[in-house]
């Protein structure tokens, strides 16, 4: 067993990358066409980042939390974390590509979909590292910690998935309303809860 301090720097920088490689993704408007009309014309990739920034934030923000009663490591932990943070540091790419899509139409629900994959992948790891961490008697967690405390960060952390799932079925209808979705969503981990939540 090992303390989580390097686990969490390393996952502190991933994040911190992550959500700086966001702004990428936006280009800048045709120097030959009126600002204001351009940049509008340029709303999903605002957009896209807008939604994508937010979530990596609250997806830190919510690992940080989580960190705050997880208070060892060991190799199995370091890997899963690992294998979490590759899907974040993933996500500008799909947010780009969702973006563009969007702007073009040319199949913008695969775009979506692709988006939502991505999401439901990191709320599926953390569901992974909860379990994992609290699992085995609290195998990770500090100790003392109030159980019902535990039982209600493992069942906040169940919405993720199926919360992303239907978010992302969406698209079906249309991929900005799916989009308009994943937004809500991260305003809705922000909101004040009882326990845990991603």
């Amino acid at each position: 067993m090992s303390s989580t301090g390097r686990l969490e720097t390393f996952a502190d920088g991933v994040f911190a990358i992550a959500i700086t490689l966001l702004v990428l993704g936006i280009g800048l408007p045709a120097r030959n066409a009126a600002l204001w009309s351009a940049l509008l014309a340029q709303w999903p990739a605002l957009v896209a980042y807008v939604v994508s920034f937010l979530t990596i934030g609250i997806m830190w923000a919510s690992h940080h939390q989580m960190f705050t009663v997880i208070g060892r490591s060991n190799m199995t932990f370091a890997f899963i974390n690992v294998v979490f943070l590759m899907v974040v540091a993933f996500v500008p790419y799909p947010t780009e590509v969702l973006a563009q899509r969007i702007a073009s139409g040319v199949d913008a629900t695969g775009a979506t979909f692709l988006y939502g994959a991505v999401m439901v992948g990191i709320a599926i790891m953390f569901n992974v590292i909860w379990g994992y961490a609290s699992g085995g008697g609290g195998r990770l967690l500090r100790p003392g910690l109030d159980p019902l405390a535990v039982a209600a960060g493992a069942h906040g952390y169940r919405y993720g998935p199926p919360g992303y799932v239907l978010i992302t079925l969406l698209a079906f209808v249309s991929p900005v309303l799916s989009l308009a979705g994943f937004a809500a969503f991260a305003v809705y981990w922000v909101l004040p809860k009882g326990g845990a939540s991603d």
